[in-house]
Parts: structure tokens; C-alpha cells; sequence
């Protein structure tokens, strides 16, 4: 069996094929392809059949692996960040990389990450451009806020049909004027986007096999979680199934805190914020609506700020969110509303 470690880079890939010998590894082949030689890349596994690759999870390597899938006995992704041997080694080359890679695959000691579907890939591309769009219309009301805050002439309901009458009638120096129509132009052209793209979930959501649709029929259950929580928690989670435990489900939105222990002594440290921060946003979001509306919400959250301060309780709660998300989407089990909505 060959056993084959792939440094993939934007415009280079360096291979590195090891075989097992007895109680020794030994490298056979070391290999460099330009990323845009797709038919000599194809060729060279045919013809080295049968082989086991290992390649990094990073943002590029879907190409290569379903370019190499139908070859190889096994495909694995190694998580770059469990691998830190490559991370922290002080002698780093791309031909060294993928020896380490090729070497750990071949003693089965590659920390495996988590390859997504196509459909969770497509989902994900559509709900995070949806938020670098939301970012960007809100960095273009920031931007015409800040103009008029210099002549004394924001008001607060800039962005209603009435503040679009005063933004045009309002006197501004003419560099300003022109900087604010320019602004405007774009904020209209943000908001059709953003309309489009919302159409265009809803017709990803309807396609969605019977599991999905389920999926988000036990969210919409949840009191103040809507269609954009619900896609973002779907996409960026995945199948639930993977995580064996609660642990796992906050380490990987990372939300759980750190923890620093040596001679018997233990401290905890804030949260890793590793993982998706999309998805830390949503929760934390959905957390801010529910203990200013639910009775049983709100309890907890009053009781950890007490012990800990707002901040930290706001993310405990969101924590617990996710918890409960995950628990519903295992058993399929609608919300239970616990208590009554708040008046105040």
C-alpha cells in the first residue's frame, strides 16, 4: 500500500508517497505538480494504485479530493490545528510537510477533520454570504451616520421612507453630498441583494431532503428563532450525529472555555473562540432575544451575572442555546415553553 502526503497550496502541490517496510517507513516518490496540471496530477495517482492520501482541511482542497476520490482506496482530511508537529516544527518545507503527512497516514495517527456534503457546502456558501452582505449594509448606514454626525444632522429614523426625504433635502457640502448619493446607490443595491439572496435560500430550504426539513420544523419551534438562526445553525453544524457529546458540540462552536492546569493547580480561561464565528454570533444573538422575553431565560441569566458579570453570563446562556438546539435536532422533539413571555 502506498501511502501518499499532499501539501496543497494555492498554486503548487508537493506529494510525498511512503511505503511500509517491516518495522521502517521509506519515501519512494517525492512529486511536485502546478495546481493547474489537473490531467498530470489525475494520472499520476492512476497509475499508483492502490494508495491511501492525506491531504489539510484547508479552504482549497475540495477539488483536489474529488479529483483523487476515484483512485484511491481512502481519503482523509488531517485537521491542521490537532496536527501541530507541521505547525511547530522549526524545520518547515513543503516537501517535509507532506513526508510528515504521508508518515503519520501510514502508523493511522492522522487527527481526522470533517469533510461536509455537497448540499452542507452549498448551504454554507449561501447563509455566510448573506452575512458579508448584512455586514456590508451595515458598515454603509455607519459610514452615512458618521457624515451627517459631523454637520449635527443625523436623525433616527434615517433609514425609514421619511429619513430618505431628509437625506435628500438636507444641506451638505458638496464633497459630502456627493460621498452620501454614492452611498445610498450602494445601500439600495445592498438590499436587492440581500433580497435576492433570501429568495434564494428559501428555494435551497424546499429542496432540502425530508431529515433537513424536520430539522428546521423542530427549530422553528424555539420562541425568537427565525429563518436566518436556523440556516446558520444547520449550515455551520452539519450532522449532529458527529458530535458525541454536548462537550463536543461547544468546543466546536468555540464556546467553551479554555483551561490551564499544571501541578494540581487549575484555571479556567475564557472561551477559545475557535470554529465558526458566524455561528457564536447567531447563538449569542438568539440568546439576547430570549432572556429579554422568556421568564425561564431570563432566570438563568440573572443568576450566572450575579456570579460572573453580564458578559459572561450572556455567553453561558448562549452556550446552553446551542445545547438545547442539539438535543432537539438528536430527538426531533418540539420546544416546550417552560414559562410565560415577559410583558416588560
Amino acid at each position: 500500500m502506498n501511502y501518499v502526503g499532499v501539501d496543497l497550496h494555492k498554486q503548487v502541490i508537493s506529494l510525498c508517497v511512503v511505503v511500509q517496510e517491516a518495522s521502517r517507513r521509506r519515501v519512494v516518490i517525492r512529486k511536485t505538480f502546478k495546481c493547474c496540471d489537473v490531467d498530470g496530477i489525475r494520472a499520476f495517482f492512476a497509475e499508483l494504485r492502490p494508495f491511501q492520501v492525506v491531504v489539510e482541511a484547508t479552504s482549497s482542497y475540495e477539488w483536489f479530493v474529488q479529483l483523487v476520490e476515484p483512485f484511491a482506496d481512502r481519503v482523509l482530511l488531517a485537521h491542521p490545528k490537532k496536527l501541530r508537529i507541521i505547525a511547530e516544527s522549526t524545520r518547515k518545507t513543503d516537501k517535509l510537510d507532506a513526508q510528515v503527512l504521508a508518515e503519520f497516514l501510514a502508523l493511522d495517527m492522522i487527527p481526522e477533520a470533517y469533510r461536509p456534503s455537497p448540499r452542507q457546502r452549498d448551504h454554507r456558501t449561501l447563509v455566510r454570504h448573506r452575512r458579508y452582505l448584512q455586514r456590508r449594509a451595515a458598515s454603509v448606514k455607519n459610514k452615512l451616520r458618521a457624515i451627517l454626525t459631523r454637520h449635527n444632522a443625523d436623525v433616527r429614523e434615517l433609514f425609514s421612507l421619511e429619513g430618505h426625504h431628509y437625506l435628500d433635502q438636507v444641506t451638505l457640502p458638496e464633497a459630502d453630498r456627493f460621498v452620501v448619493d454614492q452611498l445610498c446607490e450602494e445601500l439600495e443595491h445592498r438590499k436587492k441583494q440581500l433580497q435576492a439572496i433570501d429568495k434564494q435560500l428559501l428555494r435551497f430550504a424546499k429542496q432540502g431532503p425530508a431529515a433537513e426539513r424536520e430539522a428546521r420544523e423542530v427549530l422553528e419551534t424555539i420562541p425568537y428563532v427565525g429563518t436566518v438562526t436556523i440556516d446558520v445553525v444547520l449550515s455551520e453544524l452539519g450532522d449532529v450525529r458527529r458530535f458525541r457529546s454536548q462537550k463536543q458540540v461547544t468546543a466546536y462552536a468555540g464556546l467553551a472555555p479554555g483551561l490551564r492546569e499544571s501541578a494540581g493547580r487549575s484555571k479556567q480561561l475564557a472561551i477559545t473562540k475557535e470554529g465558526s464565528r458566524l455561528l457564536r454570533w447567531a447563538l449569542v444573538e438568539t440568546a439576547w432575544r430570549l432572556v429579554g422575553r422568556l421568564r425561564r431565560w431570563a432566570f438563568v441569566y440573572q443568576r450566572i451575572k450575579l456570579r460572573r458579570g453580564a458578559k459572561k453570563a450572556i455567553v453561558a446562556v448562549a452556550r446552553r442555546v446551542l445545547c438545547v438546539m442539539v438535543s432537539m435536532l438528536r430527538s426531533g422533539r418540539r420546544y416546550s415553553m417552560a414559562s410565560e413571555i415577559l410583558t416588560s
